[in-house]
């Protein structure tokens, strides 16, 4: 079972591992991330760097897909990869993304899409995921809405966000923490963003700790955003299975379910 966690170190990253790595200004990335790549030869993996072609040099990992040359999306790009990987007798695969910013209105919920496909895909292939951020790129709300969706996160000043969404088995979520006033906007994008893709969503919450008012708006618009969708949320606890029945929420025209 995948839980979520803070690392100190990338070479402690693991099988099915989907890593939030932010940098600070001066950081440079692959100076930074030498030990996970280092790690593929150690372990028998097939490492891929994903950024700007001049960024990996020899000493590094000999594929490298540039983002703004992929044909396809970069989801279809990793599994292939994972594929030629079992092929060529690999353990895994290994892929370092350096997420760097394009300028395009439309990267934030582009961004959110492509996270929430890396997630899926690490946790059902069991490959190591590690996308690094750099706080001189991204602002704030940025990267607190794509840290929510990594399980894992590394060093102390990335700290776990105040909730979380992650890949549970074939066909559920994990939620897990505090969703209130200033997690709700991202919980919502996250929502809209699984519903697109599927008509019912299962949210596993048995750590969920709590739903405010905001949140519980978020989820109830998020759920109606689009026609025939529903979103299941299993082991709530009593105080939020109460909260959102005395807030209104528990009417048929919600499109939400809630079970202990």
């Amino acid at each position: 079972m995948r839980a979520a966690r803070t690392l100190a170190r990338l070479d402690e990253v693991g099988t099915g591992d989907h890593v939030c790595q932010l940098l600070g200004p001066a950081d440079d990335v692959m100076d930074r991330s030498r030990a996970f790549v280092a790690d593929g030869a150690l372990f028998g993996d097939k490492v891929v760097i994903v950024g700007p072609a001049a960024e990996a040099t020899s000493e590094f990992a000999p594929r490298v897909l540039d983002p703004a040359r992929l044909e396809g999306s970069l989801l279809a790009a990793v599994r292939r990869e994972a594929v030629s990987a079992g092929r060529e007798g690999f353990r895994s695969l290994r892929v370092l993304r350096h997420v760097t910013p394009d300028g395009s209105p439309a990267q934030s919920e582009e961004l959110l899409r492509c996270e929430l496909d890396l997630e899926e895909f690490a946790a059902d292939s069991g490959a190591l995921v590690v996308c690094a951020y750099s706080s001189a790129e991204w602002g704030a709300s940025t990267l607190e809405k794509v840290s929510c969706v990594h399980p894992h996160h590394l060093g102390s000043r990335p700290a776990s966000p105040a909730f979380q969404v992650y890949r549970t088995g074939k066909d559920g979520w994990t939620v897990n923490g505090v969703i209130d006033a200033e997690g709700a906007p991202a919980f919502a994008a996250i929502l809209r963003t699984l519903l697109a893709r599927t008509a019912t969503v299962r949210l596993l919450c048995q750590a969920l700790d709590f739903l405010d008012a905001a949140g519980m708006s978020a989820l109830a618009d998020a759920a109606a955003h689009l026609p025939d969708r529903k979103v299941v949320l299993e082991g709530t606890n009593e105080t939020v299975r109460l909260a959102w029945e005395l807030s209104g929420f528990a009417a048929p025209v919600v499109p939400v379910v809630m079970t202990p």
